[in-house]
């Protein structure tokens, strides 16, 4: 397979992922603002998504006010901004096209449909009345091409460059999402354990698609402990770094299997696996949750990159 195929295939799935988790990341930002007593925390809510997202700094540099129709609309469809949710679709849908005879039809027609429908769903400013018609059409997207992925394709290297973006994608979204709880959404250390913290723990869970799975688990309990522990260590739920992390491993395997040997990109990854199934909770917390998030982060970008180089995506 050719490198640019490769990297058509893993950039689809990637950017397909990150629309779905930002749909996710404003679903919470709306709920939150919301419940907030005041203008100020309701923006501080709006800030917080913006921060997650890793479009702060940009969206400063524009806007100075943090109303949500601001926002969900930088985010989603501003011109002005190329992380928009709109310019991820058509990303993904080029890429589609770059790969289309290495996809099957249901995987084009799904990615394709789903970018015409919300490119027109996107041409006008999008209002607090019909958001949720708009994220759910993102999410009904990447649930869509993952359908067809998952029922149509060969269990090839095309699948497993595709089920390896998403899985980065996602693990690297499961990370940032559980380290700005502590050090945005959070006030102060005073609500902790308050209603407002276990609110933004709730809240938190269905950012991930989470609270129902975790409920079942832990029979409902708020404990930042054991959400921590659900997000990171829990084999489970296929949000969480180590179930993200064991995929990635098991498509790399199917890489190894195809291609007839392993390269740089396993070592690399059977080293960051090793560390998550030594490690629980409690010492997680110790060495300090957010240092621990960002070494995951670090690592999961240099997979990323890793991968890219050994499977020449550039060539």
């Amino acid at each position: 397979m050719l490198g640019r195929a490769a990297n058509g295939v893993y950039w689809m799935a990637r950017y397909l992922e990150r629309a779905e988790n930002t749909a996710r990341l404003i679903d919470v930002g709306f709920h939150l603002a919301l419940t907030g007593s005041s203008k100020d925390s309701q923006h501080d809510e709006w800030r917080s998504v913006l921060t997650t997202a890793g479009l702060i700094e940009d969206y400063e540099a524009l806007y100075s006010d943090f109303s949500g129709p601001q926002v969900f609309n930088y985010i989603l469809r501003d011109p002005e901004n190329p992380g928009s949710v709109l310019k991820m679709l058509e990303y993904a849908r080029t890429n589609a096209r770059v790969v289309r005879t290495s996809i099957t039809n249901s995987v084009w027609e799904a990615t394709n449909e789903g970018w015409m429908t919300l490119k027109d769903m996107l041409a006008r400013p999008v209002r607090e009345t019909n958001l949720g018609e708009v994220l759910t059409a993102i999410r009904r997207t990447g649930t869509l091409v993952r359908g067809a992925l998952e029922g149509t394709m060969l269990r090839n290297e095309v699948y497993n460059f595709a089920r390896i973006g998403t899985f980065i994608e996602r693990a690297d979204n499961t990370a940032r999402i559980l380290d700005v709880k502590y050090y945005v959404l959070l006030p102060s250390n005073a609500w902790v354990g308050s209603n407002l913290d276990n609110q933004q723990w709730d809240t938190l869970l269905r950012s991930v698609a989470g609270n129902r799975a975790f409920s079942w688990l832990n029979a409902g309990s708020m404990d930042p402990r054991e959400i921590a522990r659900f997000l990171i260590l829990d084999g489970q739920f296929p949000r969480s770094l180590v179930f993200c992390a064991e995929k990635i491993r098991s498509n790399l395997a199917g890489l190894a299997k195809e291609y007839g040997g392993e390269t740089s990109a396993h070592e690399l990854l059977r080293d960051k696996l090793s560390r998550l199934h030594q490690i629980d909770v409690e010492e997680i917390f110790d060495q300090g949750l957010h240092e621990f998030l960002q070494d995951f982060i670090t690592r999961t970008n240099e997979v990323g990159a890793v991968i890219a180089a050994d499977y020449r995506f550039t060539e």
